[in-house]
Order: structure tokens, then C-alpha cells, then sequence
């Protein structure tokens, strides 16, 4: 079982650990070449934590080990959504998810919205998001197929 709780300072990179390990050792929709032109190394630094820290980031442990984070960003948009890949399929992105519905709804927002990744696309179907926009996305050289996605908060 995960525990959820917002990011703590100084634990950017461990989060920047769960998404490179998310996009190379979990489901694999992507080439290996698409995945490292995606991210070749863990994010981490100072600009990275800026960024997340710029959002509401809610961390899923297991332990006392980073799995996966999610984050909302103004407008109601999920700017990243990952779960570790020895974590995937456990019911981690699903229980992020809830506690970033739960304060979204509290604070009025009307929806939510991604970019989701073929990986991710499913996972946030599930969830009662739909496809509003195909999108392909150039990474260095490769191209990534991506889906816009939106759910409508009541």
C-alpha cells in the first residue's frame, strides 16, 4: 500500500529518478531511441526543481521511497503524471489521481486537462478523460505521439 503526501523540499530528484525510470523500464510503447530522446537522463537541478516546485506535487511512497508523483499546474493542467516501473499496475497513478481530483474539485476548478502518453492515455481513460486533440511531438530527433486529454470536474 502507497502513501500519498505533497513534495517535500529537496526531493526534486528523486522524483526526476521515478519519471526516467518510468519512461525506460515501463511499458514500453515507444522505441528505445523515442524514449531517450524523450528524456536521456534523469531530471534533476536546481531548474528542475524550480518547475515542480512552481506546482502542487503530491508524492506516492511505498516505504519511505519515492513511486510516482503527479502535479497540477495553473488551469487545471497535469503536467506530469509517472509511476516508477516496478510500481506500475498497483494502483499508484490511480490513488495520485484521487488526491489531486479531490483538492482540484475543492478549489472550483472546472477541469482538468494532459498531454498523455500512449503509456498513460489508458490510465487517464480510465478515469473518466477523453482524447480532445492528437498530437506528435518532435524529441531531439524523434517524433512522439502523444494524446490531449480533458475531463470535466462536477
Amino acid at each position: 500500500m502507497v502513501k500519498i503526501r505533497k513534495m517535500r523540499r529537496g526531493e526534486a530528484d528523486s522524483l526526476g529518478v521515478v519519471m526516467y525510470s518510468a519512461i525506460h523500464e515501463g511499458a514500453r510503447l515507444y522505441t528505445v531511441a523515442q524514449r531517450t530522446a524523450w528524456l536521456p537522463t534523469p531530471n534533476s537541478g536546481a531548474a528542475w526543481a524550480k518547475r515542480l516546485e512552481a506546482q502542487t506535487v503530491w508524492v506516492a511512497l511505498s516505504d519511505t521511497s519515492p513511486v510516482g508523483f503527479i502535479t497540477l499546474a495553473k488551469g487545471g493542467y497535469i503536467d506530469f503524471a509517472y509511476v516508477h516501473g516496478r510500481a506500475q499496475g498497483q494502483g499508484v497513478f490511480s490513488t495520485l489521481l484521487a488526491a489531486l481530483q479531490d483538492e482540484a474539485r475543492a478549489s472550483a476548478l472546472p477541469r482538468l486537462w494532459t498531454h498523455a502518453s500512449l503509456m498513460a492515455e489508458p490510465a487517464f481513460a480510465a478515469h473518466g478523460f477523453h482524447v480532445t486533440e492528437r498530437e506528435t511531438v518532435t524529441r531531439a530527433d524523434q517524433m512522439l505521439a502523444r494524446a490531449k486529454m480533458k475531463k470535466v470536474l462536477t
